[in-house]
């Protein structure tokens, strides 16, 4: 029974870590910013239509909500007029009275290759172990793997300097959609901007 409820327990660790398929590839923050942490928190996505930038924005605007944060997702107080000019643009953000300005842009789907070698046990030969006995040879096998890789890079602005407070690309392993990685990628992110002290969760 325990050996049982051992592999149980090995096949769970293996499922919820495959589900964590979006990491941190590099990351900066300023050094110099000294708060105080941002309550309020615009949330713009630039991805390949407007219905996903709107998933997006309206997820991570939750996510923010719920450690504390007031997220604005940015269809809700930049108009499509608003985005033709970047004056206009930064004027719809200071009108909000957000403090932070987080950017958040899809750099791209990559498919990747990925081969590898592994040694198998091949046949078995008579004669050629010690005492004449059997011995297994061991036989190379290549492993051909494809998967997609998907690159977001997400920034930080203060509004009120338009200097950039953080940023950080992050890399997703074969991304299902929109709706169903967002809430991992926001987790992510709040949970390193909350570590800088950037923001503070209730």
């Amino acid at each position: 029974m325990n050996f049982r409820l051992a592999w149980v327990l090995l096949a769970l660790a293996a499922l919820v870590s495959g589900c964590q398929s979006t990491s941190i590839r590099s990351a900066w923050f300023d050094t110099d910013f000294a708060g105080p942490p941002m309550r309020r928190i615009i949330v713009v996505g630039i991805v390949n239509n407007v219905t996903d930038a709107r998933v997006f924005e309206d997820t991570f605007a939750e996510k923010l909500r719920a450690a504390g944060i007031d997220g604005i997702p940015g269809y809700t107080v930049i108009l499509d007029d608003a985005r033709a000019t970047d004056a206009a643009f930064a004027a719809a953000v200071v009108a909000s009275g957000a403090q932070g300005l987080l950017l958040v842009r899809l750099l791209g789907v990559d498919t990747r290759t990925q081969v590898s070698t592994t040694m198998v046990p091949g046949g078995v030969h008579w004669g050629q172990a010690p005492w004449g006995g059997p011995t297994r040879t061991m036989v190379p096998v290549q492993q051909v793997r494809q998967y997609d890789l998907a690159t977001v890079e997400a920034k930080l602005f203060d509004v009120q300097t338009k200097a950039l407070v953080w940023a950080a690309t992050t890399s997703t392993l074969n991304p299902r959609s929109v709706a169903a990685e967002t809430p991992t990628f926001a987790d992510l992110v709040i949970g390193q901007l909350a570590e800088r002290g950037i923001i503070e969760r209730k």
